[in-house]
């Protein structure tokens, strides 16, 4: 068995798109999925596969459950745990010291063109919020609220054409301890 993280956008924010966690619980077990466990309201969720297919069939697959079930348009990206694991070992602004409120990884559901990350990485933003795109990963340090900063997951999307969400350092943290105790 394989474990996943499937990381949904948008859900249960201001009375939106509203899906109970043991709901949704019981769609991933409906669909085939085991050793299910949800983490807070915002849609994470952590399961195991013994299907051999890619995390984007995956994502694709789990979308359309969403959709059948709960009549809701939700985006969906799944990672591994090796993902994860990898994401959260190497972001480049993590320090013992770092004000962890601060950090964000924005999950891109591939690994963007080269060309196009060469042309993100060459712009100058006016802003303070900084970032680093490794891999499927786009590592963010903003100076006051993800919220406010300019690096969102549309300005992402838009510019390396590709899907995105966006963890904070805490649910990412929280996400590794819980993939790493699950059976």
């Amino acid at each position: 068995m394989k474990k996943y993280i499937a990381l949904l956008r948008g859900i249960n924010i201001g009375g939106r798109n509203k899906i109970l966690m043991k709901d949704l619980k019981d769609l991933f077990i409906d669909l085939g999925y085991q050793n299910v466990i949800t983490y807070i309201q915002s849609g994470n969720v952590i399961f195991e596969s013994d299907v051999t297919t890619s995390t984007i069939d995956l994502s694709i697959a789990i979308k359309k459950g969403i959709q059948k079930a709960f009549d809701l348009d939700i985006p969906t990206l799944v990672i591994t745990k090796n993902e994860l694991t990898h994401a959260a070992n190497n972001n480049p602004f993590y320090t013992s010291e770092i004000d962890i409120t601060k950090l964000h990884v924005t999950f891109l559901k591939q690994k963007p063109n080269t060309t196009l990350v060469s042309e993100i990485n060459s712009k100058t933003y006016k802003t303070d919020d900084i970032f680093e795109i490794k891999e499927k990963f786009v590592f963010l340090h903003c100076e006051k609220k993800y919220s406010q900063s300019k690096y969102s997951n549309a300005f992402f999307e838009k510019q390396l054409h590709v899907d995105a969400t966006t963890r904070n350092w805490r649910t990412v943290s929280k996400l590794l301890e819980l993939v790493n105790e699950a059976t």
